[in-house]
């Protein structure tokens, strides 16, 4: 596989696609191209993949495969590009809602809190919206909620404070200067954890990524056929709370609906109670499976 990206759990994706030899497939992201490159392999000459990806970097790795359609997009409008595709019903689609190891390696994407870097963070690089735009120019209030929502950040009120503060000395630009102007705030006994909490946070906010997911799961319902499989893999507690529930119960939030005699409606039967996550020798091997939770689900 390619050194962009290894793969997480990836003979538990294939098993849990229950791949036949002559279906179509959906990856809704495509990244390197690892888990496509394996569903490639198990699929004859009938059979049909399409992936989705808006990243530039992403097109480097599509494989010469007439197989195979690439689709530049945000997975959010699976419905409408499966159909522009002619794959109006499919029989699995997957989804690793990870950043891609490539993406964190890159300096000048601004994902990782290693490296210095223009403050970033867009999946689609044409995007509007960046990491400096919101560290810029949101409110107090709107960087207490995306802080104390998306990253589950403790003292979310004070470094939101402390950014709109410091925003009249200079405008924050690097991730440098922005460790620098939340210093104060940041725990010194857990300094890397703290940091990838706040990260996460702004890079949710960018991308959009719970709305994205929550657009995308509920369009799984109409593209896959019944007995079609649904395979997701999320990295942190908030997107994996949306596959839970959406899974047992066709939607986000509230109790199952019931028809008229009381019998519930939904779209979905879970395979797995609960989530697959990666064996110690694959952790071992690949530090970003460490968080993984891999759920399944069967179109009812």
């Amino acid at each position: 596989m390619s050194e962009y990206h290894v793969p997480v759990l990836l003979e538990e994706c294939m098993n849990g696609l229950a791949i036949k030899p002559d279906g179509v497939y959906v990856d809704v992201t495509f990244g390197s191209g690892g888990h496509s490159k394996a569903i490639l392999s198990r699929l004859n000459t009938q059979g049909r993949l399409l992936s989705f990806d808006q990243d530039e970097d992403a097109k480097r790795n599509i494989p010469n495969d007439d197989r195979l359609t690439f689709i530049d997009q945000n997975f959010r409008f699976l419905k409408n590009y499966c159909r522009l595709h002619s794959a109006r019903q499919v029989d699995g689609i997957l989804a690793d809602l990870g950043v891609s190891s490539h993406q964190f390696d890159q300096p000048e994407r601004g994902f990782s809190i290693r490296f210095n870097g223009d403050l970033d963070m867009r999946m689609n690089q044409t995007g509007s919206l960046s990491a400096k735009d919101v560290i810029n120019t949101y409110s107090e209030e709107e960087l207490h909620r995306i802080f104390g929502l998306y990253g589950e950040v403790k003292n979310a009120r004070s470094l939101a404070r402390l950014i709109v503060a410091s925003r009249p000395v200079r405008m924050i630009s690097t991730i440098d200067q922005f460790k620098e102007v939340i210093n104060p705030v940041t725990p010194k006994d857990r300094v890397s954890k703290y940091l990838a909490q706040v990260f996460q946070a702004i890079r949710i906010e960018v991308n959009q990524e719970l709305e994205v997911l929550q657009d995308f799961l509920k369009q799984t319902t109409d593209v896959l056929k019944p007995g079609g499989r649904l395979v997701v893999i999320s990295y942190h507690s908030l997107e994996d709370r949306i596959v839970k529930s959406f899974i047992a119960k066709g939607k986000f939030r509230g109790d199952v609906d019931k028809d008229f005699y009381g019998n519930e409606i939904k779209p979905f039967l879970a395979v797995n109670r609960k989530a697959i996550v990666a064996s110690d020798e694959e952790i071992a091997s690949n530090n970003r499976a460490r968080s993984a939770k891999l759920r399944i689900a069967v179109k009812l």
